[in-house]
């Protein structure tokens, strides 16, 4: 699960980087990913609607048995 999860953050991370920001995954257990959101995209106000609205959809589309995306 943990490789179909990186091959879904790679498909959004050119969006983060081309607004200086990035995406790393720190953990997947039991459905829940835990991720850091970097550079621009960590003290960013709308950091939790690209997490939510970006990261976490990109995750979910690409893996259903996800459950719940967490930016530690």
């Amino acid at each position: 699960m943990k490789e179909k999860v990186e091959k879904a953050l790679e498909n959004i991370r050119t969006a983060l980087q081309s607004d200086g920001g990035d995406v790393e995954l720190l953990e997947v257990k039991d459905g829940v990913v835990k991720v850091r959101l970097t550079g621009a995209c960590g003290g960013c106000p709308m950091s939790q609607v690209t997490l939510t609205q970006g990261v976490e959809k990109a995750i979910k589309k690409a893996v259903p048995e996800v459950k719940k995306v967490i930016a530690i």
